[in-house]
């Protein structure tokens, strides 16, 4: 089964967020942020070992352009912009959204970081 595609694609800049919304009346709020750190460019997932985004909490949507009738490409105020979001990886973001977060939750707390981008990773021992 094909996933869903979008019939409404809204970016709203002030709640720094993409809604989704489906033919079948569901709605989806996604944070820029966890879009950010989940992106599916090779920058986070690191052709086979991902690479662990931190300090994006303050980053924001800036554009959203569609990719053929496949994907929507995200640009980020952070300058990044290289991952296409298929409509099956934003279906699965937005239906997964819960245990996806809380998976990259627990990976920053496994490696003692944030996601704060004023909290440095490097951490002084008196």
């Amino acid at each position: 089964m094909l996933a869903p595609i979008p019939t409404s694609i809204k970016l709203h800049k002030a709640s720094r967020s993409l809604r989704l919304g489906y033919a079948d009346g569901r709605e989806f709020v996604l944070p820029a942020e966890y879009l950010r750190v989940l992106s599916p460019s090779a920058e986070v997932r690191g052709h086979g070992k991902p690479v662990l985004q931190t300090g994006k909490q303050q980053v924001a949507l800036t554009g959203v352009e569609t990719a053929g009738r496949y994907a929507l490409k995200l640009i980020f105020d952070d300058g990044h912009d290289s991952g296409l979001y298929t409509w099956a990886y934003l279906y699965q973001l937005a239906t997964e959204q819960s245990t996806l977060w809380q998976g990259y939750l627990d990976q920053l707390r496994a490696v003692d970081a944030s996601r704060d981008p004023h909290t440095s990773a490097v951490r002084f021992i008196p």
